[in-house]
């Protein structure tokens, strides 16, 4: 079964700066309806900070952003807000999308690792969600999700070219990037959690749904 996404007005976090580096202001609400895209994470903070620039991110991930987004969040990897994170913020906005510099940080501290999401307009985001699908537990090396499998057990219940992936624990329905726990994420290679990249030494056990294009 598939089913017609439904958009909803969101209110989340989100920061803009001009030229100067600034701290984050602690709540910013965006006024208007949108859509979510998925998080992105294109770099870490291992060089001069972490740069998850509009431009870069659309030619790794074209036709996943639209043309004119109208708000940018930012989550870590371990899903704190900008605001908990207390980094100092270097841009966040619809234009440039979101560069932490480790050369703003105190005390010579690196930024922390950040997946972005932009709010788009409504048309934009209009898929249909396939059904849930939990193919594996983490019981073995991970929670193993990933597309090619789920389309192998699955013959022809998923499109040829998502849109957008949704993943939550599949006792609490808790959003996977609210968990905290480290995964790999995205509609073109599913979901994937991994034992040995979480501090509790296990993953939680994880469900997914894919956005289609509404035909």
């Amino acid at each position: 079964m598939i089913q017609l996404l439904s958009v909803a007005i969101v209110a989340g976090l989100f920061f803009e700066s001009n030229q100067q580096p600034a701290r984050v202001p602690d709540l910013v609400f965006l006024p208007q309806p949108g859509c979510w895209t998925e998080w992105f994470d294109r770099d870490d903070p291992s060089g001069t900070g972490d740069w998850e620039t509009l431009s870069d991110l659309r030619k790794e991930y074209p036709g996943k952003i639209c043309s004119k987004p109208v708000g940018v969040e930012a989550r870590t990897l371990s899903g704190l807000t900008v605001a908990a994170a207390g980094d100092v913020i270097y841009v966040s906005d619809t234009t440039t999308g979101f560069v932490c510099r480790n050369q703003d940080q105190p005390r010579n501290k690196m930024c922390n690792d950040y997946r972005v999401r932009f709010s788009c307009p409504p048309a934009f985001c209009k898929v249909c969600w396939t059904k849930w699908y939990n193919r594996d537990a983490p019981s073995g090396t991970g929670d193993w999700e990933n597309l090619i499998n789920l389309r192998t057990e699955n013959p022809g219940q998923i499109c040829d070219h998502p849109l957008s992936i949704e993943a939550v624990t599949t006792d609490t329905l808790t959003p996977a990037i609210s968990t905290g726990q480290t995964f790999i994420s995205n509609p073109t290679d599913g979901f994937v959690c991994r034992n040995t990249d979480q501090k509790s030494g296990a993953c939680r056990d994880y469900k997914v749904r894919f956005g289609c294009p509404c035909n």
